[in-house]
């Protein structure tokens, strides 16, 4: 059961797609017919490689034959290309509109996740949910309803009970469908179960608690926690981190100790993350505190400060893998010197150093340097910064674009951190550059002032291309469309200006949405559960449909999303019944019937489902022009492409 796929490749096609895109876009045009245009467009995506095909659009593909999407697909599938949400749920559209989800044995597996389950056929469901069960499910999280259909079908298909207990063959086939379960089936499911677990990014509280539960009963390969060895705890991978403190105790000591060495060894190479190893370390040395309580007698004494029993911190002390085993945090207060920290500031960073001892780290650093931390130290405690206040960052002296890069690298700064730095950086002079956005992220853009959003030129702004800006809040989601709005307005071509604007429609207006409905961009639902809800409020039934054209149909796949679910409630029956859903909790969704029988006719639920007539995924697609080529590009380099195309314009010229 493979749980990781390989990275991306450099492209080496991109000059062949930069020509047929000039020559698409540009006045060069009208030589080409539509078809003609479709046919280089196939001939493109059938050689290109895994980088080109990350830029893949939708709206460029739509115009595509069936043997050419075929064609498409299965080349993404042996390219091993990872596409985001929003490109999936429309290509999945695409390929069932195409009758191509029969073909899915070819197809990439986090394709499938995608797929209308109400078409995959009774015969093909094993197959299906192995082939899909190798995918991200986090694909799906603005999908609740699909990916709950996923995991209903998936135990549809083995025929287990509910509560389910799955065997060693049953988890072999569901693979990271799992990561969804509840803890009390973690529990009741064979020890295999524990492969299945490290597929996961991330597991909940309870399922933590499940995790460690079945560890606990000794079922497990690695037998009761006495018996544990070095090579059966490295063998949980990642989920060794969730051990906890209460299990640890029982290990033995030496084997404790190797295993906690190779964890921060992975941490310092860069194997393994510092929040993950984190939360490992503060468990272990937890466990080892209790387990020195319970064997000492409680020492007498009034002194305020501890002596440094352990000897004092050196440089060679520092690359002791073992160090804070040796070292507690009043250890470290007591035994580092600050000549020791402003010489060894990096080494001693590389550790995963549990949130007390980070704060004695930061105090020591106050004391050597009273007039704030100088910009060649500051590079170096990016896991510290969510620490400082606003008004301790204001000592600071940030002149360089790296220095901000490396402070908003750890992913713990808060708000007014982030805005913090960035002020200190333009007070200097500072410039936010396209290259600093790509450097920092989508992410950090949530985190900026208005007034630092606005400080950023449209140049700049295009040229960084596509930001993920949807974890921010709607008031930064607001000022960023404005700010994406006057960066792309001179766009002339309506399909690269949906191209670049995307990223921001979250702070879209009502007005915006409607212009975009008009133009038939057919909005992918990933877009469109990222919308403003109270703008969503103020779209008829016919706005969304024609906004969504063929993708309609994934408004079932979403309707327990919160923005999706509070729209759909206030529209009246017949406004549901146009759109092919009713006002009762979504079930699996239950497309047109095929003419096998589907396996989701086989769920047992108490929840109503939708109605046999609901709209699908497959649903007939709003009509859409000839679209350009360029379309497939990514954002940044389709606006130094289309920069020869374009003339001012005011803002009703967009579309």
């Amino acid at each position: 059961m493979a749980c990781s796929v390989p990275g991306a490749l450099l492209s080496r096609g991109l000059v062949l797609c930069m020509w047929l895109t000039i020559h698409c876009a540009g006045p060069y045009a009208e030589a080409f017919s539509q078809e003609g245009r479709a046919a280089s467009r196939a001939d493109l995506w059938a050689s290109a490689n895994t980088s080109l095909l990350q830029g893949f659009r939708c709206q460029a593909a739509s115009q595509l034959s069936q043997d050419q999407l075929s064609a498409l697909i299965r080349r993404m599938a042996s390219q091993q290309v990872l596409l985001k949400a929003w490109q999936l749920s429309c290509l999945a559209n695409l390929a069932a509109l195409h009758g191509l989800q029969s073909d899915f044995p070819l197809h990439p597996p986090d394709l499938l996740l995608f797929y209308n389950l109400g078409q995959v056929r009774e015969a093909d469901c094993r197959a299906f949910t192995r082939r899909a069960a190798q995918g991200d499910t986090e694909l799906l999280a603005n999908l609740p309803d699909q990916r709950a259909a996923l995991q209903h079908s998936a135990l549809a298909c083995l025929g287990v009970s509910h509560p389910p207990r799955l065997s060693a063959s049953d988890l072999l086939l569901l693979g990271a469908l799992v990561c969804d379960m509840e803890a009390s089936s973690i529990v009741a499911s064979d020890p295999h179960v524990l492969q299945n677990l490290q597929c996961c990014p991330r597991l909940t509280p309870a399922q933590q608690a499940a995790l460690n539960t079945l560890l606990t009963s000794g079922r497990t390969v690695l037998g009761p926690p006495i018996s544990w060895n070095l090579e059966g705890l490295q063998a949980l991978g990642p989920l060794a981190t969730y051990i906890s403190s209460s299990l640890w105790v029982q290990v033995q000591e030496a084997v404790g100790l190797g295993f906690f060495g190779s964890m921060v060894a992975a941490c310092r190479a860069g194997r393994l993350s510092q929040r993950d190893t984190r939360r490992f370390v503060t468990s272990f040395l937890e466990a080892r505190a209790k387990a020195k309580l319970m064997s000492s007698r409680p020492k007498r004494g009034t002194a305020t400060g501890r002596p440094c029993v352990r000897g004092n911190i050196t440089a060679a002390t520092l690359q002791d893998d073992l160090f804070l085993v040796h070292y507690n945090c009043s250890q470290l207060e007591s035994c580092l010197g600050s000549h020791v920290l402003r010489a060894n500031l990096d080494p001693l960073l590389q550790h995963p150093l549990p949130a007390e001892c980070q704060r004695v780290v930061k105090a020591k650093l106050a004391r050597i340097y009273p007039r704030g931390v100088p910009e060649e130290q500051l590079r170096l405690i990016s896991s510290l910064v969510y620490l400082y206040s606003v008004v301790e960052i204001s000592q600071w002296n940030i002149t360089s674009r790296d220095t901000v890069v490396a402070l908003l690298a750890s992913d713990v700064a808060l708000e007014n951190q982030t805005e913090a730095i960035l002020q200190k950086f333009l007070d200097h002079k500072g410039n936010i550059t396209s290259a600093l956005l790509v450097a920092i992220g989508g992410g950090r853009l949530c985190w900026m002032s208005p007034r630092q959003i606005q400080a950023i030129q449209p140049s700049e702004f295009r040229l960084a291309g596509a930001l993920d800006t949807s974890s921010c809040p709607q008031s930064r989601k607001n000022e960023l469309f404005v700010k994406a709005r006057e960066a792309f307005s001179s766009t002339r071509i309506t399909a690269a200006y949906y191209d670049f604007i995307r990223p921001f429609l979250g702070g879209a207006p009502t007005e915006e949405l409607q212009r975009l409905a008009q133009a038939n961009v057919s909005m992918d639902i990933h877009t469109f559960t990222n919308l403003n809800p109270h703008v969503l409020q103020n779209l008829s039934v016919d706005n969304v449909r024609t906004l969504l054209g063929q993708n309609v149909g994934d408004l079932q796949k979403a309707r327990s999303h919160p923005t999706i679910s509070s729209w759909l409630r206030s529209l009246n029956r017949s406004a549901l019944d146009e759109l092919g859903l009713d006002r009762g909790p979504a079930g699996p969704t239950s497309p047109t019937r095929t003419h096998n029988t589907p396996w989701t006719s086989h769920l047992t639920s108490t929840r109503e489902g939708p109605g046999e007539d609901a709209r699908t995924s497959g649903s007939p697609p709003a009509h859409l022009g000839p679209l350009p080529l360029a379309v497939a590009l990514p954002s940044s380099l389709l606006w130094l492409l289309y920069r020869g195309a374009l003339r001012p314009v005011g803002t009703h010229n967009v579309l």
